[in-house]
């Protein structure tokens, strides 16, 4: 965008990009007007939206909660394994996860208070409620609040697209409808609101569909972006197929870890959620019958059987059927007591807030459960559900002297994280030991064995390609990390047995932030294989010594995904070989597309004929490349984490 002018096509080494939203994109290119072209300011809006997404939740717990849950969930949002590692990359989770989380606690503020009891600072109203006093501009008061709630929710299309309307209204709806609340929807100013949120989102999208027509068979932007990228991606059947489908019990289970370590307290809420649906839907409505009746029995095997029958994943499927039955009960019970209201009606403050994020999060879940997914697509449930574990645990905490339930939950939470340290402390120290005699590597990815998990298209694939060799170039981290592990959970069980609480649970996340830090400097070493900025490095190192002329063609195989630090760090154009594939694919259909494109014809056809060409070669396309330069001299410039720079001639004598 700053080399073009143009902020409406986004584009990627000259081709149109148009497969995304462009406010991530709009950030970056202002961080890079303020601080340059670097990675600093590549990855600082990213890291303030952490900070920010860090803020609104602890302001939200801390008013729904109080000041404990706000501390404890600060800390989940700050040491939470998926959050740091989902916030290294460029993608854009974290700003859509902190848009959506503002117009949740916005729409939440639009229709009452979210406190049980006056907030310290609190200010009476002339009507004689009880408001907040106002501390940004953007909790300016509850005629604000639905405004804020219409221009996040805009922020949020801009960033990842249609699917943040389908998570915000239909968990709005769900929550209207099941605490009677609908009638409250003036409170949300929809016609003033909505011309808010268009003037916020639909600006970019008319344009963008104004300038891009005339795609693969007169296909345009709109077709690409709105068809293409949201409805055929969620069915699994988008134009160039390039994205994997998690198996289902991966899918859910892979949370255990992104949520870790705070997840090990999930049961204790659990437990805690389903007394209070038994105390609404039993209790409140006078019918301690626990089964339904015996056509809701067999309607409810029959909406099973449907499932089954559609061969949808067995994990999805108990999640849909867990949903079904609640509202089987619900219904059910509905209509044997006569009780025409609602069984959520009359929850307090606290309770809407859990209902809210509950119905998000698992909104969230269930949709890119069916969804062609990546591990970082649902970092939008993040927040909402280390909030809600932030809850339980203070919970449990102010009632651990007298619940006996919630001391055998919060120590078997202890239990299983000290167990948990423990193995991974010996595993840790067992592969210390092992790789004891081996020289240290600084680049990792020269070591790895390189299997192919997942052919590479899951973010953390290569973590399985581990081996005794590489790991001699992580022992400091390793290090770091096995003394957290041995020390830190049992340092937190202690803290909790002497009702140390809050002690106890920062320790937890002290044990955390160590690991992450660990982590982080293990990532590091990492480098040559998760970037090739060593290769532009060389290549202009090259150019500045006269090695080779600064008018070489410097071309890269494959997608240009591959090398993408190619283009960045040297700030140019770069030639793509059958690199028509992915995100480029449509752009290049285009009549201006540059002439980025070649084919291995092409290669092979100006292979030591004119200007010097210098080829990247990812790992992935060794193999093909030698095949097709097989007849043709190829001289290695520079290795790396099994990728290699080559040329078609010598260097240029004593260079």
């Amino acid at each position: 965008m700053i080399a073009t002018g143009d902020y409406v096509t986004l584009k990627v080494d000259g081709v149109r990009y148009l497969e995304k939203a462009p406010l991530p994109y709009w950030l970056v290119a202002a961080s890079f007007r303020i601080f340059g072209l670097n990675t600093f300011a590549a990855h600082l809006p990213l890291a303030l939206a952490a900070g920010m997404l860090m803020l609104l939740g602890h302001r939200w717990a801390n008013q729904a909660f109080g000041a404990r849950t706000g501390f404890y969930t600060a800390l989940g949002v700050l040491t939470s394994v998926g959050v740091f590692l989902f916030t290294r990359i460029l993608i854009p989770e974290v700003l859509l996860s902190l848009f959506l989380a503002a117009a949740l606690f916005a729409f939440l503020k639009s229709l009452g208070p979210i406190a049980v009891v006056p907030p310290r600072g609190a200010v009476l109203a002339a009507s004689g409620e009880v408001g907040e006093r106002p501390a940004m501009i953007w909790y300016a008061g509850p005629l604000f609040y639905p405004y804020v709630m219409w221009g996040s929710l805009a922020l949020a299309v801009l960033t990842k697209g249609l699917v943040a309307l389908v998570f915000f209204f239909g968990t709005a709806l769900l929550y209207l409808l099941l605490t009677d609340e609908w009638r409250k929807w003036r409170l949300l100013r929809p016609f003033s609101g909505l011309m808010v949120f268009l003037a916020i989102a639909a600006p970019w999208h008319v344009l963008a569909g104004m300038r891009n027509q005339g795609g693969d068979h007169g296909h345009g932007f709109l077709w690409f972006y709105f068809w293409n990228e949201h409805v055929l991606r969620f069915l699994g059947r988008r134009v160039p197929m390039d994205y994997n489908k998690m198996p289902g019990w991966l899918f859910w289970a892979a949370h255990l870890v992104w949520l870790f370590p705070w997840v090990l307290f999930l049961p204790l809420g659990m437990g805690a959620i389903w007394r209070r649906f038994k105390h609404q839907t039993f209790t409140l409505t006078r019918n301690s019958n626990l089964l339904p009746p015996l056509p809701i029995l067999l309607a409810f095997m029959f909406v099973a059987g449907t499932l089954g029958a559609l061969r949808i994943q067995p994990a999805s499927v108990v999640v849909i059927m867990i949903l079904v039955y609640i509202a089987l009960i619900v219904v059910s019970h509905r209509l044997l007591t006569g009780f025409t209201a609602s069984p959520f009606y009359r929850i307090d403050p606290q309770q809407k807030t859990i209902l809210l994020l509950g119905l998000f999060a698992g909104l969230v879940l269930l949709f890119f459960s069916f969804s062609t997914n990546q591990e970082y697509y649902t970092f939008p449930a993040y927040l909402p559900i280390l909030l809600l574990i932030a809850a339980t645990i203070t919970r449990a905490e102010q009632t651990y002297a007298f619940d006996a339930g919630a001391r055998r939950w919060v120590t078997f939470a202890h239990a299983a994280l000290t167990v948990i340290g423990g193995f991974a402390a010996l595993a840790l120290m067992a592969a210390l030991w092992a790789s004891r005699h081996r020289a240290f590597v600084p680049d990792v990815g020269d070591l790895l064995a390189h299997r192919g998990v997942g052919d590479y298209t899951l973010s953390m694939s290569h973590l399985f390609d581990l081996t005794t060799d590489a790991f001699a170039g992580l022992r400091l981290p390793a290090a770091l990390a096995a003394a957290a592990f041995a020390l830190g959970p049992g340092a937190a069980w202690m803290l909790r047995v002497q009702r140390r609480h809050v002690g106890a649970t920062t320790a937890i996340a002290f044990t955390s932030a160590v690991f992450l830090i660990a982590a982080h400097v293990a990532l590091g070493r990492f480098g040559g294989l998760l970037s090739s900025e060593a290769f532009a490095a060389k290549i202009s190192a090259l150019e500045s010594n006269g090695g080779i002329a600064r008018d070489s063609r410097v071309m890269l195989y494959g997608d240009q995904a591959f090398g993408s630090s190619i283009p960045f760090y040297l700030g140019q154009q770069v030639g793509l070989v059958e690199g028509r594939s992915t995100s480029m694919w449509f752009g290049s259909t285009f009549a201006d597309a540059p002439k980025v494109f070649l084919s291995n014809t092409d290669l092979v056809g100006g292979w030591g004929v004119g200007e010097r060409k210098v080829l990247f070669v990812p790992l992935e396309q060794r193999d093909t490349v030698d095949k097709v330069l097989a007849a043709r001299p190829v001289y290695v410039l520079y290795e790396a984490s099994g990728k290699e720079l080559v040329t078609d001639r010598p260097l240029e004598v004593g260079k």
